[in-house]
């Protein structure tokens, strides 16, 4: 059923099919009884132990949303009610801002990829606060994903985060520091080491004084070579934080296609190695002692199975749901099973970084990486 409306919304242009798309969500999430029954139905698909707990959180299975779909936090509820352990929202600032000029969002079919230059279009924290504030539900996690105002200087970005984490962390779960959105001029500056280091440590003291215990992500570049994942990765150890987030989207063009030449970041199919590639770098860093949550080009049960086996504890899905609909995470959950049981996992927690202890099954197809970056 998905495939005609996909096909339906594939005749709008690509940002018009997402609003739709919120606004019918937005609406589900009002329909609680509805909203209750669809995730009970979701969730009936998991007959193994799929549970996972990643920097204190407890999560019914691996399989998350990530930022970017919803953006002011408007369609949570329908967004969960379609089964994902966890959803993500913003990136939000601190004063509202539309983004960068239209058109920013498209489509490449061929690819299964998108390409997007939105700019963190949004209403401002405290409109996503409002909506935050007014659920009543809480079946899962819900994280928030936080930045900086385009036009406030780098040298001024910690107070946008300390900002919004004032306005947003009391209502999430987990807050994430998004340094990595090629689509702000300069914020990617943000994860060298020493600009990274005052960030982390001020947004870190920050929220422990309005959310004591809350867990605080940073989500990172597929673009960092592994030298300066291993960069990363110490930075966010020695400040204290929960965890990572591989990655965000590539300014790589790993291929040639007319709507290649478009400034943005790239997401999906082709975003999958270099993620992979991030993950196995940070968990071996870490050796395992730092969680990830793994997103970049997931589609199928095979693509989630290989994130946990490089060592992903939660792995997030944004352009694979644009392009698989509604029903993905069930199809991800019931794939998922027989993946376990055929490499001898009683659960999904066995197979995190399983491919840090052995090889990789031979009866695990290896794909060709399609970005240059080992």
């Amino acid at each position: 059923m998905y495939r005609l409306a996909r096909a339906l919304l594939f005749l709008f242009s690509a940002e018009r099919a997402h609003r739709l798309g919120m606004t019918a969500l937005r609406w589900l999430g009002h329909l609680e009884g509805t909203c209750r029954g669809m995730r009970a139905r979701t969730l009936a698909a998991v007959t193994y132990d799929a549970s996972v707990k990643v920097a204190g959180l407890e999560l019914a299975h691996p399989v998350g949303l990530a930022a970017g779909l919803d953006k002011e936090a408007e369609a949570v509820d329908g967004l969960l009610a379609l089964g994902f352990a966890a959803v993500e929202v913003g990136t939000l600032t601190p004063r509202p801002q539309p983004g960068n000029p239209k058109p920013r969002l498209f489509r490449i079919p061929e690819h299964r990829a998108l390409i997007n230059r939105m700019g963190f279009n949004n209403h401002g924290a405290t409109n996503a606060a409002e909506h935050l504030r007014a659920r009543t539900w809480h079946p899962a996690p819900v994280g928030v994903n936080i930045g900086k105002n385009k036009d406030t200087p780098l040298e001024q970005a910690v107070d946008d985060y300390v900002a919004c984490v004032d306005t947003l962390a009391p209502l999430g779960d987990y807050v994430v520091v998004n340094a990595s959105s090629p689509n702000t001029p300069g914020l990617r500056k943000l994860q060298e080491p020493e600009q990274l280091t005052v960030l982390l440590r001020a947004v870190k003291a920050r929220l422990e004084q309005v959310a004591p215990g809350k867990p605080l992500f940073l989500k990172i570049a597929p673009d960092l070579t592994p030298e300066a994942v291993d960069e990363v990765v110490d930075v966010v150890r020695a400040c204290g934080l929960a965890g990572i987030i591989a990655t965000n989207t590539t300014i790589a063009r790993p291929f040639e296609h007319p709507v290649a030449k478009e400034t943005g970041g790239l997401s999906g199919a082709p975003v999958r190695e270099p993620a992979n590639a991030v993950i196995r770098r940070a968990y071996a860093r870490s050796g395992g002692a730092l969680p990830i949550i793994g997103v970049g080009g997931v589609f199928t049960a095979e693509d989630v199975y290989e994130k946990l086996r490089a060592g992903a504890s939660v792995v997030q899905v944004y352009t694979g749901f644009i392009y698989e609909g509604p029903g993905m995470v069930r199809r991800l959950l019931e794939g998922l099973g027989p993946l376990l049981a055929r490499d001898g996992f009683r659960s999904v927690r066995e197979a995190i970084g399983a491919d840090h202890r052995v090889a990789p099954p031979a009866a695990l197809p290896q794909r060709e990486p399609l970005h240059p970056q080992a």
